[in-house]
């Protein structure tokens, strides 16, 4: 492999005609109140993801794909899936912004045993909201996530709105070496204690590509999904104007993205809606520029040479319906403060590990640099950091004291994010992943309807390893 294909300008390139068509959604035939049935199988392969000019790399994925199969339900619908696991260790799936049964979260010794190599596991819950969603590993995450396991979720609304194309891109990066192996540096310190495990090959449904054909007067709904471990995405659609019509899978007020950029941070899903207003034959960019010193172009927007789908672009926004979330009373919601502390340039001297006070270093010899309210955390299965009185409301104080960004994940809810910094939120949306800058604060707010203990955590995943997260009892 050159060294041109990978730089972080060349190889975070983009997708292609390929994604037009992309994974093929997997669907069942299910019987009336039945649940939809599928099996995957989590296993080592070898797949290309730099082209084919170049040696496969050794991943581990979900039936022999990258990303695994889009999952496709109702809502309202119940899914059934028995993942057999062929890896050489333990796994477990979790099902990312579903609001499911505790018991069958995906959380190893918190919910679930692990699946061992050579076992399977059925889950089986109901979907209740509409919205995009993605399923991962929670065993070893980071590493597992960081080999290729990942797949989307995507819950139909019972009357999809009209787009003239639903089109999914699930954006993940890769650490690979001249050859197209993969960098075998999981959870090495400097990216525990820094910004992660940032790669330097992106790929958009699992391929590095240059084109997404597009057809002039078409609207598409784009959904969006960072699946990489630690990459924040900040994406321009060069010559467009795309509204945000849903965050983490909840619908939002329609609304432009400011400065033009859907910013996500790793485990965060944003639904667009793209109204191709160029010409035949014209090419645009989509442009990733969070990282100031790292802007690359992620792919281009390509215009068929076909007539225009319709003489005028459609005007009216496409505004999704709600999905039935308790809305939190704030004016008598318990009140709670999480404080995220440590990593590199920060000023946490000691933190609370396996019970007892322990300084930075013997933190860092652990391979722990992070803590969330003094406490570094080891594992799944601990003590709660918080406890959330059952069917109640609860506001909950974020503080970022740290100087990285944290996209914060709580599992079994979502939550409104109600201000940053003091000031109140423009849309006060839906999210169950919020992303703190450094220094940030925001309160969010939610109705503590799912009883069980719930993981949250960064999911920035070394940063997780690293001993960000905790776990929140509902009771």
């Amino acid at each position: 492999m050159t060294a041109a294909m990978i730089n972080r300008r060349r190889v975070v390139a983009g997708a292609a005609s390929l994604l037009a068509t992309g994974s093929l959604p997997l669907r069942t035939s299910a019987a009336a109140g039945a649940a939809k049935e599928l099996r995957l199988v989590a296993a080592p392969a070898r797949l290309s993801l730099v082209g084919a000019q170049h040696p496969a790399t050794e991943v581990w994925c979900y039936d022999g794909r990258i990303p695994g199969p889009e999952i496709r339900v109702r809502q309202g619908e119940r899914l059934r899936v028995v993942v057999e696991n062929r890896l050489p260790e333990v796994t477990t799936v979790h099902w990312h912004g579903i609001r499911l049964p505790n018991a069958m979260d995906g959380v190893p010794h918190l919910t679930q045993q692990p699946i061992a190599s050579g076992g399977q596991f059925t889950y089986e819950f109901e979907c209740p909201d509409a919205g995009t969603y993605w399923y991962h590993p929670h065993h070893s995450s980071s590493e597992q996530i960081g080999r290729g396991l990942s797949g989307s979720l995507i819950v139909e609304e019972r009357d999809p709105p009209r787009v003239d194309r639903d089109v999914t891109w699930l954006l993940s990066d890769w650490r690979l070496l001249k050859d197209a192996s993969m960098s075998k540096d999981f959870g090495n310190m400097h990216d525990v204690s820094h910004g992660g495990r940032i790669g330097n090959v992106v790929t958009v449904n699992g391929a590095v590509q240059e084109t997404f054909e597009v057809r002039a007067g078409e609207r598409i709904r784009l959904r969006l999904i960072n699946a990489a471990n630690a990459r924040i995405f900040a994406l321009e659609f060069e010559g467009h104007a795309p509204k945000i019509v849903a965050l983490d899978g909840q619908p939002v007020e329609p609304h432009e993205p400011p400065q033009g950029r859907i910013v996500l941070g790793p485990a965060m899903r944003a639904d667009l809606v793209l109204d191709m207003t160029g010409a035949p034959g014209q090419i645009s960019r989509v442009v990733d520029r969070f990282y100031a010193s790292l802007n690359y172009r992620l792919l281009n927007l390509v215009y068929s040479q076909e007539p225009a789908r319709r003489a005028q672009t459609v005007s009216e926004p496409l505004r999704l319906p709600a999905n039935a979330l308790a809305e939190p009373a704030l004016e008598n919601a318990e009140r709670h403060r999480i404080v995220l502390g440590g990593g590199m340039m920060g000023q946490m001297s000691a933190a609370i590990m396996d019970g007892k006070r322990t300084d930075i270093r013997t933190l860092f010899q652990n391979g722990l640099a992070w803590a969330v309210n003094g406490i570094a955390a080891r594992g799944h299965l601990h003590e709660p950091i918080l406890s959330l009185s059952l069917n109640r409301s609860h506001i909950i104080e974020l503080v970022n004291d740290t100087a990285w960004h944290h996209p914060m994940h709580l599992h079994g809810h979502s939550f409104r994010v109600v201000s940053r910094n003091g000031q109140p939120t423009r849309f006060r949306e839906w999210q169950d992943t919020v992303l703190l800058a450094p220094r940030e604060r925001a309160d969010i707010a939610l109705v503590a309807d799912n009883p069980g203990d719930w993981m949250f955590h960064c999911h920035i995943l070394e940063h997780q390893a690293g001993g960000m997260m905790g776990v929140f009892r509902v009771a």
